[in-house]
C-alpha cells in the first residue's frame, strides 16, 4: 500500500509541475489537457481521475504555488542594494510568466487566487525588508508601503526590462533610485 500511494502522488506531482510549466509560458486557454499529459506522461483520463478536468487541475496548480511560495528572497532590513539584486534575481526568472499570470486573473479564479496570496507575501516581506524606513503606525504607514508595493512591483520589472528594454544594470539602478527616493524619513511634507 505504501508503494501504491508512493506512485499515485509522484504521478500527481508530476501532472501539477507539468500543467504549472505549460501554464507559466502559454495561456490558460492555449493549454490543453493532452498538453498537460504529454508533458507529464500520463493519460488524460489520469489527469481527469485525480483533479477532475482543467479547472481542477488549475485550483491544484494555484494551491501547490501558494503552498511552496515563500518569500525566499533573503536581504537584510534596509539594504537596498540587496534587496532590488533579490527582487531582479527573481524577476529574472518567473517575471515573464507572473505577468502572463497576472493578466489572466480576471478569467480565472485559481490564477486570481494565487496572485492574491502572492500580493500578500509580497506586502509581508516589504514589511520586513522596509522595517527601518517605514512609519510605526497609522496612514503614513500605509502610504510607504503602496510606495514600496509599486516601486517593487513586478510590472515595473516588465516596464523597464521588456517594454523599454534596459539593460539589467539599468534597470536594477532605476529601481534603486526609485526606492530610495520614497524613504519616508527624508520626507518633510505632511500629505
Amino acid at each position: 500500500m505504501g508503494a501504491r500511494a508512493a506512485a499515485v502522488e509522484a504521478t500527481r506531482t508530476r501532472v501539477l509541475r507539468a500543467a504549472g510549466s505549460l501554464w507559466m509560458r502559454r495561456w490558460y486557454d492555449d493549454v490543453t489537457l493532452q498538453d498537460v499529459a504529454d508533458e507529464a506522461g500520463v493519460s488524460v483520463q489520469t489527469i481527469v481521475n485525480h483533479f477532475g478536468g482543467k479547472d481542477g487541475l488549475a485550483d491544484a496548480v494555484a494551491d501547490e504555488l501558494a503552498s511552496r511560495t515563500a518569500i525566499t528572497r533573503q536581504a537584510p532590513t534596509g539594504d537596498v542594494p540587496a534587496i532590488v539584486a533579490g527582487l531582479f534575481a527573481d524577476y529574472e526568472r518567473h517575471g515573464d510568466a507572473n505577468v502572463l499570470w497576472t493578466a489572466q486573473m480576471d478569467r480565472v479564479p485559481a490564477i486570481a487566487r494565487a496572485a492574491a496570496h502572492a500580493r500578500v507575501q509580497h506586502r509581508a516581506w516589504l514589511e520586513q525588508v522596509f522595517a527601518d524606513r517605514l512609519p510605526a503606525a497609522g496612514p503614513a504607514r500605509e502610504h510607504a508601503l503602496n510606495l514600496y508595493y509599486a516601486a517593487t512591483d513586478v510590472y515595473l520589472w516588465k516596464l523597464w526590462r521588456r517594454d523599454l528594454g534596459l539593460p539589467r544594470r539599468e534597470a536594477e539602478r532605476a529601481m534603486r533610485d526609485l526606492v530610495i527616493s520614497i524613504d519616508p524619513r527624508m520626507r518633510n511634507d505632511a500629505g
